[in-house]
């Protein structure tokens, strides 16, 4: 029928010339994006790119300004977004600052099931903690299950807001800035878990924000570079992540090495030369 766009059910996330505005100033687009069952995506810019907003609308939080956004060939603004939620996994700062310091690790797992952060008076089943200790264990935070959230380091902190993210056994998992805050040997065990979780083949679709290419574990296939809210560059990660993408991402001349299957980023002297 004329004026219908063709929906494909094999994308998690179909956005086709998304903007989003506020306050009269653009903060994101137009985007075109699209992100298949089996992709693990790294997205990354400087502060104020618009990567958290492009964000909150992947994770059904935001309707687009302008332009169609599909999450699970639902239309965003057109379906109940609590019914997208309910499939997306997210893992984030400003979830982190909403839960009780007294909540119990346990408790908050299983709640996400629930939709809520916070026991109250709901009443759980059996099954309900041996899922949630079974994520715990995945993430290797079984031993913080009885612990309470005030008593987590940063590290804890962000395995928990994982395992929680998992509880539902989402289709898509978003994970904005998973290492900010962590020392380098905390960071670099998350890097190691997370790097496993992409490889495996039953795991959701991932994207994650970071805001260093050190950050990005083992395992993801795509990424895209966001400035002002544009997309610099997208694509297979290794050719998106060169000098050259880098440099204009953030406006200083940036070298990108990669060493394994990690890569790592320093400024240069202008007048030096830029290596893929």
């Amino acid at each position: 029928m004329e004026g219908v766009s063709e929906i494909n059910e094999d994308l998690l996330i179909d956005f086709r010339d998304v903007t989003f505005r506020r306050g009269g100033r653009n903060l994101v687009g137009p985007v075109s994006w699209q992100v298949e069952l089996d992709e693990r995506w790294v997205i990354i810019g400087p502060n104020g790119a618009g990567k958290t907003t492009l964000i909150r609308m992947a994770s059904a939080e935001e309707v687009p300004s302008s332009g169609e956004a599909y999450l699970m060939a639902e239309r965003i603004g057109r379906t109940d977004m609590r019914d997208l939620r309910s499939m997306i996994g997210v893992s984030s700062a400003a979830l982190a600052s909403r839960i009780p310091v007294d909540e119990k690790v346990a408790d908050l797992v299983i709640s996400a099931g629930y939709a809520v952060l916070g026991r109250w008076r709901e009443d759980y089943e059996e099954l309900d903690f041996d899922q949630a200790i079974e994520v715990l264990e995945r993430v290797g935070a079984y031993h913080l299950a009885d612990r309470t959230w005030g008593t987590l380091s940063e590290g804890e902190r962000k395995r928990v807001l994982i395992a929680r993210a998992l509880m539902i056994n989402p289709e898509l998992l978003i994970l904005d800035e998973p290492s900010a805050g962590m020392d380098l040997g905390g960071r670099e065990d998350l890097v190691g878990y997370l790097g496993d979780l992409a490889m495996d083949a039953d795991a959701p679709a991932i994207v994650m924000i970071t805001h260093h290419v050190e950050e990005i574990p083992d395992g993801f296939t795509h990424a895209m570079l966001l400035d002002e809210g544009e997309v610099v560059a997208q694509g297979l990660i290794d050719t998106v992540l060169t000098s050259e993408n880098l440099t204009r991402t953030f406006h200083q001349p940036i070298q990108v090495d990669r060493i394994g299957q990690r890569y790592f980023a320093r400024r240069i002297r202008r007048g030096g030369s830029h290596r893929r």
